[in-house]
């Protein structure tokens, strides 16, 4: 039969490796073949290709119009980032073309547009990308190919809006029925927005208890999935990160001088795109007790281009300070101090909690270090090396000029 001559069919694309999905950016070259293997001569119709991406979402609401009837309502919205078609294969003459047996060959490349959306799988929706070859025959069934690729769309942290310090303060009367306990006040401050998968977030918080109960403070790093269709919204949260804090008693005040919260390997923002949205917050609370809980955001986001090192350290020196001063936590000294070694301000990985975790965390099989999206973004589990002062702290005695005994 002719069917039965086609051996092989299958789309493969340069650079990938072997049993993983190739990973492209907004505006790369994506180059391929697709290979064909015949057991025998063939004849052929054509052999085209398509390469799309699209941003999906769709999801149910029920709705009642009365006591007697109910219905369901559906929202669903796409968008198309990525459309290419070419045809690798047409007949000189006729409507077909007779191949040999063996092994064929057919490339092509095409230039991905200089704007894209990351690869995203949610509940109510998903960005996905994929390249569809399809073999073309008379009287015989078309034979199709199918091969998946990654778009992680590059989010630089070094820029001065994420390198902002992000702060924010809140209070609330604590009450028992009608009666008021005193009032529980909660200031935040973290060094900035902008952050990437594996980076320390150093959180610098104040809890004044004035009530007369002890309270509990917390803070989480949560991510929001937001999806859009015919002018509805649909949300998803989930908590990707969190810690809690030592009770604060009743008339005591407590301070987190840069406690730290590590943020797991999570996919970046997705700020722009029309039918959905990723974005991440920082949430500090105070549990208190007969009250509904202190509440305070801090935006975040994700991003893939890890933190300079040198270069945008050291530019926001000066902001740094102003930020501890700002919040009492240390003072500039008069002389300069021996900068420190490098292992005491490498801080290690907190050893987890044996208690239960007061956020239920996000539980998601897919987020693991060997898929895709976090192959590609940096781990940093070190802090950069401190900034070392031009001025020598501690000169030589033969160095320092010697005082002059009459002055």
């Amino acid at each position: 039969m002719l069917f039965d001559k086609v051996k092989a069919f299958a789309v493969q694309l340069d650079g990938a490796i072997v049993g993983a999905e190739p990973v492209f950016s907004g505006g790369q070259v994506v180059v391929g073949r697709v290979l064909l293997e015949l057991a025998g001569k063939a004849r052929v119709g054509a052999v085209r290709l398509r390469a799309r991406g699209r941003a999906h979402v769709h999801w149910t609401e029920s709705r009642s119009a009365g006591s007697s009837t109910a219905y369901t309502q559906s929202y669903s919205e796409r968008v198309e980032v990525v459309s290419y078609r070419a045809t690798l294969l047409t007949p000189d003459t006729g409507e077909t073309t007779t191949l040999p047996p063996g092994r064929h060959e057919f490339p092509f490349s095409f230039q991905l547009p200089p704007t894209l959306v990351t690869s995203f799988e949610g509940k109510h929706g998903s960005v996905r990308y994929c390249i569809k070859a399809t073999l073309h025959r008379p009287w015989v069934p078309a034979r199709r190919a199918r091969k998946v690729f990654t778009v992680i769309e590059p989010v630089d942290i070094n820029t001065p809006a994420l390198l902002a310090p992000q702060a924010g303060a809140r209070e609330k009367v604590a009450r028992s029925w009608y009666f008021n306990r005193g009032l529980v006040s909660l200031s935040a401050k973290i060094d900035r927005k902008g952050y990437t998968p594996g980076e320390v977030i150093p959180i610098f918080t104040e809890i004044d208890n004035g009530s007369t109960r002890p309270v509990l403070p917390r803070a989480a790093v949560v991510q929001t999935q937001t999806f859009m269709a015919r002018g509805a919204r649909k949300q998803k949260r989930a908590v990707v990160a969190s810690l809690a804090g030592e009770p604060v008693g009743p008339g005591r005040r407590a301070l987190w001088q840069g406690r730290a919260l590590r943020i797991p390997p999570v996919g970046p923002s997705i700020l722009h795109c029309r039918v959905l949205h990723v974005d991440y917050t920082l949430k500090v609370c105070v549990d208190i007790p007969g009250t509904s809980k202190l509440l305070l955001e801090l935006p975040l986001v994700i991003g893939t281009i890890p933190l300079h090192p040198f270069g945008s350290r050291s530019s926001s020196v000066g902001s740094h300070a102003s930020f501890l001063l700002d919040w009492g936590l240390g003072t500039l000294p008069e002389r300069p101090e021996a900068p420190p070694e490098y292992s005491e301000v490498v801080a290690d990985e907190e050893t987890a909690s044996s208690g239960q975790s007061p956020f239920p965390l996000l539980q998601d099989p897919d987020m693991t270090l060997d898929s895709p999206f976090f192959a590609y973004i940096q781990e940093f589990r070190y802090r950069p090396p401190p900034l070392y002062s031009e001025e020598d702290p501690n000169p030589s005695s033969e160095a320092m000029r010697p005082r002059c005994m009459t002055c």
